[in-house]
């Protein structure tokens, strides 16, 4: 009985190792591509309303960026 809980212990231990070494975070599997949006006009102030311009341009989102606070649509490539 004491051999089974050792395995078990054991086993449980190995997944929990293997697990943790096959999590690769997203970034560095994907690179995020960035185009200025043509749709978005005046200043960027609000990331939400840059992105909202974005999804109707088949984007995923959007962000302000820069000294002139401009729109730019941001999607995975």
């Amino acid at each position: 009985m004491e051999k089974k809980r050792l395995f078990g212990i054991f086993l449980l231990l190995l997944v929990c190792l293997v697990s943790q070494e096959m999590v690769v975070p997203v970034e560095a599997r994907y690179r995020v591509c960035q185009s200025l949006s043509h749709y978005y006009k005046g200043p960027c102030l609000r990331d939400h309303n840059c992105a909202m311009v974005c999804r109707n341009e088949a984007f995923s989102g959007g962000r302000c960026k820069g000294f002139r606070r401009r729109c730019f649509c941001t999607k995975l490539c």
